[in-house]
Protein backbone atom coordinates (compact mmCIF):
# COMPACT_ATOMS: atom_id res chain seq x y z
CA UNK A 1 0.00 0.00 0.00
CA UNK A 2 2.83 2.85 0.90
CA UNK A 3 4.62 1.89 -2.39
CA UNK A 4 1.44 2.60 -4.15
CA UNK A 5 0.53 5.64 -2.50
CA UNK A 6 4.10 6.58 -3.03
CA UNK A 7 3.93 6.01 -6.79
CA UNK A 8 0.49 7.25 -7.03
CA UNK A 9 2.37 10.64 -5.60
CA UNK A 10 5.31 10.54 -7.83
CA UNK A 11 2.14 10.12 -11.01
CA UNK A 12 0.03 13.27 -9.71
CA UNK A 13 3.95 15.19 -9.25
CA UNK A 14 4.72 14.39 -13.39
CA UNK A 15 1.22 15.32 -14.49
CA UNK A 16 1.65 18.84 -12.44
CA UNK A 17 4.95 19.59 -14.00
CA UNK A 18 3.35 18.74 -17.45
CA UNK A 19 0.44 20.90 -16.65
CA UNK A 20 2.22 24.02 -17.61
CA UNK A 21 3.97 22.77 -20.86
CA UNK A 22 0.04 21.02 -22.03
CA UNK A 23 -1.51 24.60 -21.74
CA UNK A 24 1.63 25.92 -23.84
CA UNK A 25 1.10 23.36 -26.37
CA UNK A 26 -2.79 24.63 -26.50
CA UNK A 27 -2.33 28.03 -27.02
CA UNK A 28 0.54 27.31 -30.03
CA UNK A 29 -2.33 25.20 -31.86
CA UNK A 30 -4.24 28.12 -32.69
CA UNK A 31 -6.34 28.53 -34.33
CA UNK A 32 -8.58 25.12 -34.04
CA UNK A 33 -11.52 27.06 -35.99
CA UNK A 34 -11.84 29.51 -38.30
CA UNK A 35 -11.13 33.42 -37.31
CA UNK A 36 -13.17 36.22 -38.45
CA UNK A 37 -11.29 39.59 -39.55
CA UNK A 38 -13.44 42.81 -39.45
CA UNK A 39 -12.95 45.15 -42.18
CA UNK A 40 -14.19 48.56 -40.87
CA UNK A 41 -15.31 49.88 -44.68
CA UNK A 42 -16.97 48.66 -47.60
CA UNK A 43 -16.06 45.74 -50.03
CA UNK A 44 -13.93 46.74 -52.57
CA UNK A 45 -11.63 49.74 -51.16
CA UNK A 46 -8.20 49.47 -50.06
CA UNK A 47 -8.61 48.45 -46.64
CA UNK A 48 -11.18 45.37 -47.67
CA UNK A 49 -8.23 44.44 -50.10
CA UNK A 50 -5.72 43.99 -47.65
CA UNK A 51 -7.87 42.04 -45.41
CA UNK A 52 -8.48 39.75 -47.96
CA UNK A 53 -5.26 39.56 -49.22
CA UNK A 54 -3.44 38.65 -45.87
CA UNK A 55 -6.92 36.28 -44.58
CA UNK A 56 -6.21 34.29 -47.50
CA UNK A 57 -2.21 33.60 -47.13
CA UNK A 58 -3.18 33.52 -43.00
CA UNK A 59 -5.82 30.97 -43.69
CA UNK A 60 -2.85 28.75 -45.87
CA UNK A 61 -0.35 29.14 -43.42
CA UNK A 62 -2.57 28.48 -40.21
CA UNK A 63 -4.62 25.54 -41.69
CA UNK A 64 -7.49 27.43 -40.74
CA UNK A 65 -10.34 29.93 -42.24
CA UNK A 66 -9.85 33.68 -42.02
CA UNK A 67 -13.09 35.07 -42.96
CA UNK A 68 -13.15 39.19 -43.38
CA UNK A 69 -16.51 40.50 -42.64
CA UNK A 70 -17.29 44.23 -43.69
CA UNK A 71 -18.93 45.96 -41.07
CA UNK A 72 -19.05 49.27 -41.90
CA UNK A 73 -20.13 53.02 -40.84
CA UNK A 74 -19.28 55.76 -38.12
CA UNK A 75 -16.26 56.26 -40.08
CA UNK A 76 -14.85 52.51 -39.16
CA UNK A 77 -16.32 52.72 -35.32
CA UNK A 78 -18.88 50.51 -35.63
CA UNK A 79 -16.46 47.74 -37.02
CA UNK A 80 -13.81 48.62 -34.86
CA UNK A 81 -16.46 48.60 -31.97
CA UNK A 82 -17.82 45.06 -32.83
CA UNK A 83 -13.76 44.00 -32.57
CA UNK A 84 -12.72 45.62 -29.23
CA UNK A 85 -16.21 43.84 -27.45
CA UNK A 86 -15.41 40.59 -29.23
CA UNK A 87 -13.89 38.12 -26.60
CA UNK A 88 -9.83 38.10 -26.66
CA UNK A 89 -8.91 34.73 -27.56
CA UNK A 90 -7.52 35.35 -30.68
CA UNK A 91 -10.67 34.61 -33.54
CA UNK A 92 -11.73 37.97 -33.65
CA UNK A 93 -9.44 40.37 -35.74
CA UNK A 94 -9.33 43.79 -37.17
CA UNK A 95 -8.29 45.49 -39.82
CA UNK A 96 -7.98 48.93 -38.28
CA UNK A 97 -7.00 51.93 -40.48
CA UNK A 98 -5.53 55.54 -40.03
CA UNK A 99 -9.56 56.34 -39.38
CA UNK A 100 -10.14 54.09 -36.86
CA UNK A 101 -6.68 54.28 -34.58
CA UNK A 102 -5.48 58.12 -34.90
CA UNK A 103 -8.18 60.13 -36.74
CA UNK A 104 -11.86 59.52 -34.60
CA UNK A 105 -10.60 59.62 -31.30
CA UNK A 106 -10.00 63.17 -32.10
CA UNK A 107 -13.23 63.73 -34.61
CA UNK A 108 -16.12 62.14 -32.76
CA UNK A 109 -17.60 63.80 -29.95
CA UNK A 110 -18.27 60.30 -28.58
CA UNK A 111 -16.62 56.94 -29.13
CA UNK A 112 -17.89 53.46 -29.28
CA UNK A 113 -14.33 52.27 -27.88
CA UNK A 114 -10.85 53.15 -26.42
CA UNK A 115 -8.33 52.72 -29.87
CA UNK A 116 -5.49 52.20 -27.60
CA UNK A 117 -7.19 50.45 -24.20
CA UNK A 118 -9.37 48.13 -25.49
CA UNK A 119 -6.61 47.03 -28.50
CA UNK A 120 -3.65 44.90 -28.85
CA UNK A 121 -1.39 45.71 -31.84
CA UNK A 122 -0.52 43.04 -33.97
CA UNK A 123 1.32 44.43 -36.74
CA UNK A 124 1.19 47.19 -39.27
CA UNK A 125 0.45 45.90 -42.46
CA UNK A 126 0.82 48.31 -45.08
CA UNK A 127 0.77 52.04 -45.83
CA UNK A 128 0.17 54.09 -48.86
CA UNK A 129 0.19 58.06 -49.71
CA UNK A 130 -2.02 60.37 -51.06
CA UNK A 131 -2.19 62.65 -54.09
CA UNK A 132 -3.01 65.97 -55.04
CA UNK A 133 -4.85 66.03 -57.77
CA UNK A 134 -6.30 68.72 -60.19
CA UNK A 135 -8.29 68.82 -63.48
CA UNK A 136 -5.93 68.02 -66.38
CA UNK A 137 -6.91 71.31 -67.50
CA UNK A 138 -6.03 72.84 -64.51
CA UNK A 139 -3.65 76.34 -65.05
CA UNK A 140 -1.41 74.67 -62.21
CA UNK A 141 1.33 72.40 -63.27
CA UNK A 142 2.89 72.55 -59.91
CA UNK A 143 2.69 73.04 -55.99
CA UNK A 144 4.16 76.45 -55.92
CA UNK A 145 1.91 77.27 -58.77
CA UNK A 146 -1.09 75.74 -56.90
CA UNK A 147 -0.27 77.54 -53.67
CA UNK A 148 0.20 81.25 -55.38
CA UNK A 149 -3.06 80.50 -56.87
CA UNK A 150 -5.26 79.39 -54.07
CA UNK A 151 -3.75 82.37 -52.02
CA UNK A 152 -4.21 84.72 -54.59
CA UNK A 153 -8.09 83.69 -54.98
CA UNK A 154 -9.29 83.00 -51.04
CA UNK A 155 -12.04 80.09 -51.03
CA UNK A 156 -12.53 80.45 -54.92
CA UNK A 157 -11.10 76.45 -55.26
CA UNK A 158 -13.38 73.67 -53.47
CA UNK A 159 -11.94 70.40 -52.87
CA UNK A 160 -13.13 66.97 -52.85
CA UNK A 161 -13.24 64.13 -49.83
CA UNK A 162 -14.76 60.53 -49.52
CA UNK A 163 -16.57 62.20 -46.62
CA UNK A 164 -16.06 65.23 -43.27
CA UNK A 165 -13.55 63.60 -41.02
CA UNK A 166 -11.95 61.14 -43.61
CA UNK A 167 -8.18 61.06 -44.47
CA UNK A 168 -8.28 62.74 -47.55
CA UNK A 169 -10.44 65.66 -45.63
CA UNK A 170 -7.76 66.28 -43.53
CA UNK A 171 -4.92 66.03 -45.59
CA UNK A 172 -6.71 68.84 -47.28
CA UNK A 173 -6.77 70.62 -43.72
CA UNK A 174 -3.30 70.25 -42.88
CA UNK A 175 -2.44 71.78 -46.66
CA UNK A 176 -4.63 74.37 -45.57
CA UNK A 177 -3.21 75.21 -42.27
CA UNK A 178 0.18 75.45 -43.26
CA UNK A 179 0.10 77.24 -46.54
CA UNK A 180 -2.27 79.84 -44.80
CA UNK A 181 -4.93 79.45 -47.68
CA UNK A 182 -8.50 79.39 -48.11
CA UNK A 183 -10.64 76.30 -49.93
CA UNK A 184 -13.98 75.14 -49.30
CA UNK A 185 -14.57 71.96 -48.73
CA UNK A 186 -17.47 69.05 -50.43
CA UNK A 187 -17.23 65.88 -49.02
CA UNK A 188 -18.65 62.92 -50.95
CA UNK A 189 -19.53 59.38 -49.92
CA UNK A 190 -16.36 57.70 -50.73
CA UNK A 191 -13.91 58.64 -53.54
CA UNK A 192 -15.46 57.38 -56.29
CA UNK A 193 -18.16 60.20 -56.46
CA UNK A 194 -15.69 62.60 -55.85
CA UNK A 195 -13.23 61.52 -58.14
CA UNK A 196 -16.28 61.65 -61.20
CA UNK A 197 -16.73 64.96 -60.23
CA UNK A 198 -13.11 66.21 -60.16
CA UNK A 199 -13.06 64.16 -63.88
CA UNK A 200 -16.07 66.29 -64.97
CA UNK A 201 -14.57 69.39 -63.69
CA UNK A 202 -17.82 70.08 -61.05
CA UNK A 203 -14.91 70.16 -58.69
CA UNK A 204 -11.53 71.93 -58.54
CA UNK A 205 -8.96 69.52 -56.44
CA UNK A 206 -8.62 66.36 -54.35
CA UNK A 207 -6.04 64.44 -51.69
CA UNK A 208 -7.02 61.54 -53.09
CA UNK A 209 -5.49 57.59 -52.15
CA UNK A 210 -2.48 56.97 -54.68
CA UNK A 211 -3.96 53.35 -55.46
CA UNK A 212 -7.70 55.16 -56.85
CA UNK A 213 -6.08 58.45 -58.28
CA UNK A 214 -3.04 57.25 -60.01
CA UNK A 215 -4.69 54.91 -62.78
CA UNK A 216 -6.75 58.00 -63.66
CA UNK A 217 -3.85 59.99 -64.05
CA UNK A 218 -1.64 57.86 -66.20
CA UNK A 219 -4.98 57.66 -68.00
CA UNK A 220 -4.97 61.66 -68.72
CA UNK A 221 -8.29 61.59 -66.68
CA UNK A 222 -7.00 63.93 -63.89
CA UNK A 223 -3.28 65.73 -63.46
CA UNK A 224 -1.25 64.59 -59.94
CA UNK A 225 0.87 67.68 -58.39
CA UNK A 226 2.59 65.69 -55.70
CA UNK A 227 2.43 62.87 -53.48
CA UNK A 228 1.98 63.34 -49.40
CA UNK A 229 4.21 60.52 -48.16
CA UNK A 230 7.88 61.85 -46.78
CA UNK A 231 9.51 60.12 -49.29
CA UNK A 232 8.64 60.19 -53.31
CA UNK A 233 6.02 56.96 -54.59
CA UNK A 234 8.08 54.30 -56.53
CA UNK A 235 5.31 53.88 -58.69
CA UNK A 236 5.05 57.54 -59.32
CA UNK A 237 9.29 58.51 -58.74
CA UNK A 238 8.50 61.30 -61.06
CA UNK A 239 5.82 63.35 -58.56
CA UNK A 240 7.52 65.43 -55.90
CA UNK A 241 6.45 65.09 -52.18
CA UNK A 242 4.31 67.78 -51.13
CA UNK A 243 7.05 67.91 -48.06
CA UNK A 244 9.60 69.20 -50.78
CA UNK A 245 7.64 72.68 -50.87
CA UNK A 246 6.60 72.21 -47.42
CA UNK A 247 8.82 70.94 -45.09
CA UNK A 248 7.26 68.23 -42.60
CA UNK A 249 4.36 68.17 -44.61
CA UNK A 250 3.01 64.16 -44.59
CA UNK A 251 -0.05 62.39 -44.77
CA UNK A 252 -0.01 58.63 -45.36
CA UNK A 253 -2.77 56.15 -45.25
CA UNK A 254 -2.22 53.05 -43.09
CA UNK A 255 -3.76 49.80 -41.58
CA UNK A 256 -2.89 47.71 -39.60
CA UNK A 257 -4.14 44.55 -37.88
CA UNK A 258 -4.93 44.79 -34.60
CA UNK A 259 -6.97 42.03 -31.45
CA UNK A 260 -8.93 42.47 -28.59
CA UNK A 261 -7.08 43.88 -25.22
CA UNK A 262 -6.05 41.01 -23.59
CA UNK A 263 -5.08 38.64 -26.26
CA UNK A 264 -2.60 35.74 -25.09
CA UNK A 265 0.77 36.71 -25.42
CA UNK A 266 1.16 33.18 -27.67
CA UNK A 267 -1.00 34.01 -30.37
CA UNK A 268 -0.21 37.62 -30.34
CA UNK A 269 3.23 36.77 -31.36
CA UNK A 270 2.61 33.75 -33.47
CA UNK A 271 -0.36 36.47 -35.71
CA UNK A 272 2.35 38.92 -35.64
CA UNK A 273 5.22 36.60 -37.13
CA UNK A 274 2.76 35.30 -39.39
CA UNK A 275 1.79 38.95 -40.42
CA UNK A 276 5.15 39.79 -40.64
CA UNK A 277 6.08 36.75 -43.12
CA UNK A 278 2.83 37.21 -45.77
CA UNK A 279 3.77 40.93 -45.96
CA UNK A 280 7.36 39.88 -47.22
CA UNK A 281 6.12 37.52 -49.86
CA UNK A 282 7.82 38.74 -53.11
CA UNK A 283 4.23 38.01 -54.97
CA UNK A 284 2.29 40.30 -52.33
CA UNK A 285 4.90 42.71 -52.74
CA UNK A 286 4.64 43.22 -56.54
CA UNK A 287 0.42 43.05 -56.34
CA UNK A 288 0.81 45.83 -53.67
CA UNK A 289 3.35 47.88 -55.72
CA UNK A 290 0.68 48.26 -58.41
CA UNK A 291 -1.38 49.78 -56.29
CA UNK A 292 0.95 51.93 -55.11
CA UNK A 293 0.69 50.13 -51.56
CA UNK A 294 3.89 49.69 -49.50
CA UNK A 295 4.20 46.62 -47.11
CA UNK A 296 5.26 46.84 -43.96
CA UNK A 297 5.03 44.21 -41.02
CA UNK A 298 6.08 45.42 -37.95
CA UNK A 299 6.33 44.08 -34.80
CA UNK A 300 3.56 44.97 -31.90
CA UNK A 301 5.92 47.63 -30.11
CA UNK A 302 6.58 49.54 -33.53
CA UNK A 303 3.00 49.91 -34.89
CA UNK A 304 1.99 50.70 -30.75
CA UNK A 305 4.23 53.80 -31.19
CA UNK A 306 3.28 54.05 -35.18
CA UNK A 307 -0.37 54.92 -33.47
CA UNK A 308 0.88 57.45 -30.56
CA UNK A 309 2.24 59.48 -33.07
CA UNK A 310 -0.20 59.51 -35.59
CA UNK A 311 -2.79 60.13 -32.98
CA UNK A 312 -0.70 63.61 -31.91
CA UNK A 313 -0.39 64.59 -35.42
CA UNK A 314 -4.20 64.41 -36.23
CA UNK A 315 -5.68 65.64 -32.68
CA UNK A 316 -3.41 68.77 -33.70
CA UNK A 317 -4.60 68.93 -37.38
CA UNK A 318 -8.52 68.08 -36.35
CA UNK A 319 -7.77 70.82 -33.35
CA UNK A 320 -6.38 73.58 -36.02
CA UNK A 321 -9.68 73.13 -38.32
CA UNK A 322 -12.52 72.59 -35.71
CA UNK A 323 -13.65 69.67 -37.26
CA UNK A 324 -16.42 67.49 -35.36
CA UNK A 325 -18.82 65.02 -36.16
CA UNK A 326 -21.15 63.68 -34.07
Amino acid sequence: MTRLIASCALLFSAFAGLAPALAQSGEAAYPSRPVRVIVPFAAGGIADNLGRQVAQRLSVSLGQQFTVENLTGAGGNIGAAAAARAPADGYTLLMGTIGTHAINPALYRSMPYDHVRDFRPISLVATSPNMLVVHPSHPANSVPEFIALVKANPGKYAFASSGAGSSLHLTAEMFKAMTGTQMTHVPYRGSPPALNDLMGGRIDLSFDNISTSWPLVEGGKLKALAVTSAARAPIAPMLPTMAEFLPGFEATSWHAMFAPAGLPDAVAERLNGEVVRIMRDPGLVELLAKLGVTPVGSTSAELAAHVAAETRKWTRVVGEAEVKVE
